[in-house]
């Protein structure tokens, strides 16, 4: 039988504040992620467990980042397919964080590997906001589909 792939979904925080665009992106924090930078940022995501994709969002949001999203029009940015076969549904929200501080939530796993320690690390170590740009060179690959759709549905709006 044949593993169904996971699926996540998150919330990509944008601003623009009369000038360029900038996204919010995460760090995932623990051992196996500490000294990869490029291709390794993300969105703020997480596991759907209720079959709601917008509350998995808003949820992985508040965990990830130690508040709230904030008030806003959500934009449906569809999903996408990382590497690994997990598929990724994202929402797009304009908004402003202080990305210095954030205060994530942990997770616990066995390290070092096969120790039988167990030690707790941040589900994100950092957060900051980059340019479409920079994104492009340090998102999971797949993840700057959303970036694209996000500047394409921006674009149309102003064309209005």
């Amino acid at each position: 039988m044949e593993a169904v792939p996971k699926r996540s979904a998150g919330l990509l925080l944008y601003r623009t504040a009369g000038g360029p665009l900038e996204i919010l992106i995460v760090h995932p924090g623990g051992p196996l992620w500490a000294r990869r930078e490029e291709g390794a940022w993300s969105l703020p995501k997480g596991e759907v467990e209720d079959g709601d994709d917008r509350a998995t969002a808003a949820r992985e949001f508040q965990e990830e980042l130690g508040s709230p999203p904030p008030e806003g029009d959500w934009i449906d940015l569809g999903d996408v397919t990382q590497s690994g076969g997990k598929r990724v549904h994202a929402f797009a929200l304009e908004g402003d964080l202080d990305a210095g501080s954030v205060v994530s939530g942990t997770f616990e796993m066995q390290w070092p590997p096969r120790s039988g320690l167990r030690q707790r690390f941040p589900e994100i170590d950092r957060a900051k906001w980059v340019s479409p740009e920079e994104a492009g060179r340090l998102l999971i690959r797949a993840q700057m589909a959303f970036v694209e759709r996000l500047t394409t549905h921006l674009s149309a709006a102003r064309g209005r």
